[in-house]
């Protein structure tokens, strides 16, 4: 019984010197003449059985002479051996074979001519009429949708292609800022028409709707999934987004307090007081609880968009965890949301509460995989993470 160490180095050993130093194994393989020596064997019964490989770039003859050499190999170790040549292959006829193969299935099914369904006509013929109604307004020539002038309302999106895909999907009233620098168009549009701000779901998407809050007048806020483009998106998503819009008062308390923080770790002065947020009182929707982290009652009337959910839990000191599709999967006081969070499964989605939201368990969300998170107060907030989306409840 032998291992593979032992016939390789018979193989280098006794025909070292045997054919000259033009032949010699070792120097063919440091010049890549000669490819790795591959040997597969097996052992049974006290003897031991298998192939070499060895393959060679040299020529017909050359080959054939290095290959008589290994015949010449009697021991391998202490044990006696015989090495006999099976064949010399040519891998070029059979790479050649192969390619003669393929090439013929190639012409026999590839260029075959396939049935023409009526259907898929018609869908095509469809897409190409709407994507050509896409129009360019105003001296800018900014891309929209052939109903935008026409149209009480309008969607703001990011670029052509995001205005070409809402087409697809019948969605005809919006037009594209392309780019930071908003247009006096789209600022025109605005205000004239209830505008909603519907961008990609990344930091260029924040980028652009950072300046569209402070040129033109947005009534609604739809957002993308985060890290996905509108362009991207399936009509469900896309209704799904538009359906679940969120007044614009709610995100600009947020952007203001980030651009308070930034001032102030640049050592700035804030150059005005901020505004105090008026305290409007107001009926309670609902009776309180008597148990915190009862679960909502299926029968209850529940909202089904964000927007309804911030109106509830507004002044009434209390937190759900929300699903999906904004259904609710806990209700409890600001006080144990940190308590329940432990206790939540993968299925929770976002938080709404009445509370403060402190670093803390602003990582402790982050951890447990949260999307968004609304909330009276974010106190002490140094570090925002990019996978969650911060509100603020006014």
């Amino acid at each position: 019984m032998v291992e593979k160490p032992d016939v390789v180095g018979a193989i280098f050993g006794q025909t070292e010197g045997l054919l000259g130093e033009d032949l010699d194994l070792r120097d063919l393989q440091r010049t890549g003449r000669v490819g790795r020596i591959d040997v597969q064997i097996s052992s049974r019964k006290g003897q031991t059985r298998g192939d070499i490989f060895i393959a060679s770039s040299l020529d017909r003859a050359e080959t054939a002479i290095l290959a008589a050499s290994l015949e010449t190999i009697d021991r391998v170790g202490p044990c006696v051996a015989r090495v006999v040549v099976e064949s010399i292959e040519d891998i070029r006829i059979s790479k050649r074979k192969k390619i003669v193969d393929r090439a013929r299935e190639l012409l026999l099914d590839a260029f075959e001519e396939g049935t023409i369904d009526s259907d898929v006509l018609l869908d095509e013929v469809r897409e190409s009429v709407r994507m050509e109604k896409i129009i360019t307004i105003g001296e800018e020539a900014a891309p929209a949708g052939p109903n935008v002038m026409e149209s009480d309302a309008i969607i703001v999106v990011e670029g052509r292609a995001d205005v070409l895909n809402l087409l697809r999907f019948g969605i005809k009233n919006a037009v594209a800022v392309e780019g930071t620098n908003i247009s006096d168009t789209i600022v025109d549009l605005c205000a004239k028409k209830t505008a909603t701000a519907f961008f990609d779901g990344d930091r260029g998407g924040d980028l652009i709707l950072r300046e569209l809050l402070q040129v033109a007048e947005i009534d609604y806020v739809a957002f993308s999934p985060r890290g996905k483009s509108v362009e991207d998106m399936g009509r469900k998503e896309i209704i799904k987004a538009l359906r679940n819009k969120v007044p614009v008062d709610y995100i600009k308390e947020q952007y203001l307090a980030e651009e308070a923080e930034e001032e102030e770790k640049e050592g700035k002065r804030l150059s005005r007081a901020k505004p105090a947020l008026e305290i409007v009182s107001r009926e309670k929707l609902r009776k309180k609880r008597g148990s915190a982290g009862k679960a909502a009652s299926p029968s209850a009337s529940r909202p089904t968009t964000l927007a309804g959910h911030l109106e509830e839990v507004k002044g009434n000191h209390i937190a759900r965890f929300l699903g999906a599709d904004f259904s609710i999967l806990l209700e409890t006081r600001v006080d144990e949301v940190d308590r329940h969070l432990d206790e939540m499964n993968g299925d929770i989605t976002g938080l709404v509460t009445d509370g403060e939201v402190t670093q803390k368990l602003l990582d402790h969300m982050v951890g447990k995989g949260l999307e968004y998170v609304a909330a009276r107060d974010f106190k002490g907030i140094i570090k925002r993470p990019l996978s969650i989306r911060l509100l603020k409840i006014q």
